[in-house]
């Protein structure tokens, strides 16, 4: 992204080398040859996803090189820059980094690692995942289909996860539906139909579970239900259209394979996903976690509660999830705190101490940040929004070079604030007229 600073303009988000070069043993996959090298492969791969920027990632870098330098000759050790392959990355699920992703014997679907962020253990569940492909094929056991051209050749396609949709079951299981649906409309003799049978059957599968069945691919036979065909107009085969609740179905007009599809169906899954959460800065853990994680994180300072009470507040946070909502597709980090509550880090972003509510996006990678200048509204806020997006804004370096230290801090309980309870003082016992005497 592009900020300006007076006359002279910046890069704020620079472009950041791979973390990998030609000389690791780790594989740069790309979408080019991402097909070619691992899904046609007869080799068990890990593949991580990650992005330049990510802390994390970068603290990955160095396990999985000896990782990859150790499985040389045993099992294939990928990286994906997920951040420059955006579509190869959402293909897959990816919503945050790093990713690391196993394919193994039907590499239609990729199981997610969860294990530890060392070599050894990196390595150790290489080692068992490529024992149970073994065994599996010891056992006559394939796992599904051991590469993306066997399933096209064998015509065959588990179609588990297509659900067949009738004249009788469409309204009750499409229509009134708060999922998102993809219905393929065919007839059994259209060569166009069978090519696409095999990818719409394993694309089926991978969006169920990339969207747990939030989005989901269908068939009609139009031949045998006509009273569909009729309905929607379909003229030639396969026609695909996608519906959504309350809006009219709409055409989808891109490419065939089992990628494309599974594409396609994230885009409307990411459409129709929850916003992001919005967390309050209760310690040191959900600022880093979140800064880290993404590229930028949005950062508000709400008045005292005893400024604004319960109403007020939850009325700055509605704005505030509006506009995560809106913005949702960025993958930004979204918090809060309450002005004095993280004085340090309020200081570091140049709000310190005055005009409440405020708001920051930060670039916790580059350690810049830029302040919302117009109102805090949903207008004033989506117009600086909008400049970021463009790569347009003045920015400013952190305070110190790096985030201050974050106090711990109860988490807001959702009620209005109350005064300190004071002392009662007895005044009994004092003489006021000799008081004032005295005081004179």
């Amino acid at each position: 992204l592009l900020f300006v600073v007076g006359t002279v303009s910046c890069t704020l988000f620079l472009a950041v080398n791979s973390l990998y070069s030609s000389t690791d043993d780790v594989i740069e996959l790309t979408p080019t040859n991402f097909n070619k090298e691992v899904i046609q492969s007869e080799s068990l791969w890990l593949v991580e996803f990650y992005a330049p920027w990510c802390g994390h990632c970068q603290r990955l870098t160095p396990e999985w090189k000896k990782a990859a330098t150790a499985l040389k000759g045993v099992v294939k050790v990928g990286a994906v820059d997920a951040d420059k392959h955006q579509s190869l990355g959402g293909q897959y699920g990816v919503r945050g980094f790093p990713t690391i992703k196993i394919f193994g014997a039907n590499k239609n679907k990729a199981e997610d690692y969860q294990g530890g962020r060392t070599s050894d253990a990196i390595v150790d569940a290489a080692l068992s995942a490529l024992r149970s492909m073994v065994k599996d094929r010891l056992s006559g056991r394939s796992g599904g289909y051991s590469s993306g051209r066997q399933s096209r050749e064998s015509g065959g396609g588990d179609k588990k996860d297509v659900i067949e949709l009738t004249d009788d079951s469409f309204d009750k299981n499409v229509i009134k539906s708060d999922d998102v649906w993809m219905v393929e409309f065919y007839a059994p003799w259209c060569g166009h139909c069978k090519n696409l049978e095999p990818e719409w059957a394993a694309a089926a599968t991978e969006v169920k579970e990339q969207t747990k069945g939030k989005v989901k691919l269908a068939a009609v036979d139009a031949t045998v239900n006509q009273m569909l065909a009729n309905r929607y107009g379909i003229r030639g085969f396969p026609t695909i259209k996608i519906f959504q609740k309350g809006e009219d179905p709409v055409d989808y007009d891109g490419g065939r394979t089992r990628s494309d599809i599974v594409s396609r169906a994230l885009d409307l899954f990411s459409d129709n996903a929850p916003p992001p959460e919005l967390l309050e800065i209760i310690n040191e853990d959900v600022l880093k976690s979140t800064c880290d994680a993404h590229q930028l994180c949005i950062v508000s300072v709400l008045p005292h509660i005893l400024d604004t009470g319960a109403s007020g507040r939850n009325s700055y946070l509605d704005v505030m999830l509006k506009m995560a909502e809106k913005y949702k597709k960025k993958m930004w980090g979204w918090l809060w705190t309450e002005a004095g509550s993280q004085s340090d880090l309020e200081s570091s972003l140049g709000i310190g101490g005055f005009g409440y509510p405020a708001m920051a996006a930060v670039n916790a990678r580059k350690m810049k940040f830029a302040l919302l200048k117009g109102s805090f509204s949903e207008q004033g806020i989506n117009e600086f929004l909008r400049e970021l997006s463009v790569g347009r804004g003045s920015t400013a370096p952190v305070g110190g070079g790096a985030f201050p230290k974050i106090r711990s801090v109860e988490p807001w309980d959702g009620k209005d604030g109350e005064l300190p309870v004071e002392d009662d003082i007895d005044l009994s016992d004092v003489d006021l007229d000799d008081w004032d005497k005295d005081e004179l």
